[in-house]
């Protein structure tokens, strides 16, 4: 079973064969068992990402880090995510990253660089 957590992030869990399951499916991809939603860690690291500097939303100053983020409970566990706290130029690919408690102003999790 995984660890509890103080993170405002939930995924999907498979209690049978601890898999977490992400995007939301309603059952396991794998077993075809019961998920149920959980807090992760809200570790991990950032998987891919692209500097945005087109005022889509006029709430999100521009520019921002749009991300694809590695959660630390499972290889290929990723989550959609905004980086902030840092400059857009200092994200790389494989840097480690938190999460914020608050979400985005256009819904996204936030993480900010790790703070080891």
């Amino acid at each position: 079973m995984p660890a509890e957590s103080t993170s405002p992030l939930l995924v999907e869990y498979c209690d049978d064969c601890d898999r977490w399951v992400h995007p939301a499916a309603g059952e396991c991809r794998t077993c075809g068992g019961r998920l149920v939603a959980r807090p992760v860690s809200g570790r991990g690291t950032v998987f891919t990402y692209t500097v945005n500097h087109h005022p889509y939303n006029p709430e999100i100053p521009v520019p921002y880090v749009i991300a694809i983020v590695e959660l630390a409970e499972q290889s290929g566990l990723r989550v959609a995510a905004n980086i902030v706290d840092c400059e857009p130029d200092s994200v790389t690919c494989g840097m480690a990253v938190d999460i914020r408690p608050d979400k985005g102003a256009g819904g996204a999790p936030l993480f900010a660089p790790a703070s080891n």
